[in-house]
């Protein structure tokens, strides 16, 4: 069965002067699926982002988007687009109501059809209640349901999602997750970039793992995981005891545990499927360490990412082009914000 690809680069690159933010990106993404791009501040996220959705061209390499070229054919891919930035950008003096029928109008859909988009929209994302308020007083997760409303007025084939959960509280987040996967379900190809690592682990079918510009890896959030084995943890009752439960998982792992002193702790990466915790209570057992917990549980994303790039968890700060690289104007379903 042939795969059908709603986002493909190949050798993807791109240079700001000395800057060599891209150095041959390579993305498959099946039609249909969620994809989350993930890697340190600088490695090349945005600058993919803002090449996918016309905002800016590769110095090298071929990209194609909902099967359009986005250099040759940028038009065709901006039709075929969405886009939400990490800031909702809906007008905060208008109505959730009155926005959704802006964008429907410079989307092209006028008069009854635009209409009826905007209210089906504001119903989807239980707006309908507060339609007709202005935007300004909308809670912080309801903006970002506008905003993600409005990046839909158009039926776009591929949606680019910028930290679409950003500040908000775990309600209002779990709500947008769930909404990206009945978006995905329907057909719609979604490419996230998040800084929340349970929120990809949460929504991707795959993660591709961005460092220098190049993807390190790419796989579905279960499989990098196994990659890296599951992680075992003891607690002792005594200082002393440490260095002999450290033996221990030494001699069923072959890895060199970590002690801390301070928590009493002694904890190992584990390689070994076949270790499992009543194994290794019988081990701790037989050696006469007495302990007050133990644990063997897999990976988290966050450790993967850490085992990949050798950089701690993304942070808040985003990348950004130079200075003075020119900007396009972004059409209204294809906004600037989400680079």
């Amino acid at each position: 069965m042939t795969t059908t690809y709603a986002v493909l680069s190949e050798g993807l690159e791109k240079r700001y002067g000395a800057v060599h933010a891209l150095r041959g990106l390579d993305l498959a993404v099946p039609a249909g699926s969620v994809c989350g791009l993930l890697g340190p501040n600088g490695a090349g996220k945005t600058t993919a982002v803002r090449i996918l959705t016309t905002l800016t061209t590769p110095t090298a390499g071929r990209a194609l988007v909902a099967g359009h070229d986005v250099t040759r054919a940028p038009d065709a891919v901006r039709r075929a687009i969405g886009v939400t930035g990490q800031y909702a950008s809906v007008d905060g003096d208008l109505t959730g109501r009155e926005n959704l029928r802006l964008f429907a109008r410079l989307a092209g859909l006028r008069g009854r059809p635009g209409r009826d988009r905007a209210d089906g929209l504001l119903e989807r994302f239980g707006l309908a209640g507060a339609a007709d308020r202005t935007a300004s007083t909308l809670s912080g997760g309801m903006r970002r349901r506008l905003d993600l409303a409005a990046g839909l007025i158009a039926h776009p084939r591929v949606l680019f999602l910028d930290e679409p959960t950003t500040g908000l509280d775990p309600a209002a987040r779990e709500h947008i997750w769930t909404a990206v996967r009945e978006l995905a379900d329907e057909g719609t190809t979604v490419l996230l970039t998040t800084q929340y690592l349970e929120e990809a682990d949460r929504l991707a079918d795959e993660v591709v793992v961005v460092d220098r510009g190049r993807a390190v890896a790419s796989d579905s959030p279960t499989a990098l995981k196994a990659r890296i084995g599951s992680h075992a943890r003891v607690t002792v009752t005594r200082a002393e005891e440490l260095a002999a439960a450290a033996a221990v998982l030494d001699r069923l792992t072959g890895a060199a545990p970590a002690l801390d002193e301070e928590r009493l702790g002694v904890g190992v990466s584990v390689a070994d499927p076949g270790l499992t915790l009543p194994r290794l209570v019988r081990a701790l057992d037989a050696a006469g360490v007495p302990v007050t917990d133990a644990s063997l549980r897999p990976p988290t994303l966050d450790e993967v990412f850490l085992r990949l790039t050798g950089a701690a968890a993304p942070g808040p700060t985003r990348t950004t082009p130079p200075a003075g690289t020119p900007t396009p104007t972004p059409t209204p379903t294809h906004r600037e914000d989400a680079a």
